[in-house]
């Protein structure tokens, strides 16, 4: 049989895709699911469960949560990346590691083709396809739903055709649940004057007061919660669990998709905002202006390229090249205070901290330099600009 491997999460899309390659296209079907932190062992052993009801060959769930620390989020967090100053980019991250595993996946059990679920109106597909292709470019990519421009009732019908009669109501809402953050879709991300309705989220408002957090991190990894070391990935999700009774991380991102169409959802990322804000603190404290600001515009292209899905590119690992280099010094406490629906970052304890009294307080006594150092410095400073009102007031 002509062996497939097909990108599986148990939707109405995959289980179509599930189906229809193995009964009406004969394939040999390799479901596989990866996971990135969305998945409890409850849910893959029923994803797997219903995968054989689909008609597969084999199902395989992909262990990727350390995988995908350490090849995106450690540098979305050093980059300190909120797509249009809002979004942790928790969806798109998650598609390119997804996207290589599989085809990895592929290739080690020598499969011909494989296939994805995509529509042909997302990033997703774009994803995928660009993925697949530069690492396998002798696999051959199947994509049923974009090809078939499938309705969900057709999908439906289909399967219930074929003896799979299993619910599928559109939930209310779409949630993707992920390390680096919960994204939602509902009715009101479809338009653009509607907010979500607080049960729209995944977690709800249970923490009334307010909790002091330290966040300790080491060349800008987030190495210990209170004081407890653990592996940055595990710190991640120790934070959610702090942060998320507070209701905290939640915003809607409005973007501009890989396909040239505005985008609206909801999100929920208690730990990747946290973090993100914690460790901007500490750079402050750390680097200098120079450093701050050249990161600035690198970690804007980062999270850009990142999200169209042009992780492969090797701009992407010069990139990550500076901003691994930038993390040296970038070390010591984050104290933050968790409040319900917010947060607040009190301050920062390193030994690196630039704000160092010896040189002098900003406003106060200076103690590197005299006043008439200071004139002089003020006078060359400023030449550029005299010269230049000069020169233009006399035309």
């Amino acid at each position: 049989m002509k062996k497939l491997v097909l990108a599986y999460s148990g939707g109405l899309d995959t289980s179509y895709c599930a189906v229809h390659l193995s009964k009406d296209e004969g394939f040999e079907v390799h479901a596989v699911s990866v996971n990135t932190g969305g998945f409890t062992s409850e849910e893959i052993k029923r994803i797997e469960s219903n995968a054989f009801k689909m008609g597969v060959s084999n199902y395989k769930n992909i262990d990727a949560v350390a995988s995908y620390y350490n090849k995106v989020i450690k540098y979305l967090i050093f980059g300190n990346v909120l797509k249009n100053n809002s979004y942790p980019l928790s969806v798109s991250a998650e598609r390119i590691i997804q996207a290589i595993e599989i085809i990895e996946y592929a290739k080690s059990i020598n499969a011909k083709y494989i296939a994805h679920g995509s529509t042909g109106a997302g990033n997703d597909q774009v994803r995928f396809d660009m993925i697949f292709q530069t690492l396998a470019p002798h696999i051959e990519i199947i994509t049923p739903i974009r090809d078939k421009k499938l309705s969900r009732q057709e999908e439906i019908d289909y399967l219930k055709a074929n003896g799979v009669d299993m619910s599928w109501d559109k939930a209310k809402y779409s949630i993707n649940k992920g390390l680096w953050g919960t994204s939602v879709g509902g009715e009101e991300t479809l338009t653009s004057d509607k907010p979500l309705p607080d049960e729209a989220y995944p977690t709800q408002l249970k923490n009334e007061g307010q909790e002091k957090v330290t966040l300790t991190f080491e060349k800008g990894e987030l190495v210990a919660v209170n004081g407890q070391k653990n592996s940055p990935e595990k710190n991640i999700e120790n934070l959610n669990n702090l942060a998320s009774p507070f209701a905290i991380g939640r915003d809607i991102h409005v973007g501009d998709t890989i396909v040239g169409i505005k985008g609206r959802v909801g999100f929920e990322a208690a730990a990747a905002l946290i973090i993100i804000k914690a460790h901007h603190l500490l750079e402050k404290h750390t680097l200098t202006k120079w450093q701050l600001q050249h990161k600035d515009y690198l970690s804007s292209f980062y999270g850009m390229h990142l999200h169209e899905g042009q992780y492969l590119d090797p701009v992407m690992r010069n990139i990550e090249a500076f901003l691994e280099s930038s993390q040296a010094q970038v070390s010591g406490d984050v104290v933050v205070t968790l409040k319900p629906y917010h947060f607040s970052l009190d301050g920062v304890n390193s030994k690196y901290d630039l704000m160092n009294a010896k040189f002098g307080s900003y406003g106060e006594m200076n103690k590197g330099w005299t006043a008439e150092e200071a004139k002089g410095f003020i006078k060359i400073i400023g030449n550029q600009n005299k010269i230049y009102h000069q020169v233009t007031s006399e035309l």
